[in-house]
C-alpha cells in the first residue's frame, strides 16, 4: 500500500513540527539513490570526505552507520558498554522513554530519573 499524502503542506514532525524552507523542500523533491546502484560507492567516498571538513579533521575517520536512529543507538550502547553496566537516564519525553526502553532491552542496569 503506498503511502498517501493529505492535502496542503506536509510537515516534519520530529520532535516537530519544523518549518521547512521550501528551497529545502524543493531540493529534497527527487528521488532516493538506490543504494545498489553503480555510483553509489563514489558518492559515499565524497560524502566522508565533506565530513572531515565539517569537523575540521584530517585524521578522523567518519563511518556511516547504514541502520535507523534506532540501531544507532543500539550501536552506540553496545559498543561503550556491557551488559549489566549502570545508567543514569532522565525522563523527559518520548524521546528519553524510547531511549531508556532500548536500554532496558539491551539488559542495562537503568535507573530513570523522572521529572516534569
Amino acid at each position: 500500500m503506498d503511502y498517501v499524502y493529505g492535502p496542503g503542506r506536509n510537515h516534519l514532525f520530529v520532535p516537530g513540527p519544523v518549518n521547512i524552507p521550501e528551497p529545502v523542500i524543493r531540493a529534497m523533491n527527487r528521488n532516493n539513490e538506490d543504494y545498489r546502484f553503480p555510483a553509489v560507492p563514489a558518492l559515499t567516498k565524497t560524502i566522508l570526505e565533506y565530513v572531515k571538513k565539517i569537523f575540521k579533521t584530517t585524521t578522523g575517520t567518519p563511518f556511516m552507520i547504514p541502520t535507523t536512529g534506532t540501531g544507532a543507538w543500539e550501536s552506540a550502547l553496545i559498543n561503550f558498554l556491557s551488559h549489566g553496566d549502570r545508567i543514569i537516564s532522565f525522563l523527559i519525553g518520548q524521546f528519553s522513554l524510547l531511549w531508556i526502553d532500548q536500554q532496558q532491552h539491551l539488559n542495562f542496569n537503568v535507573d530513570v530519573i523522572e521529572s516534569e
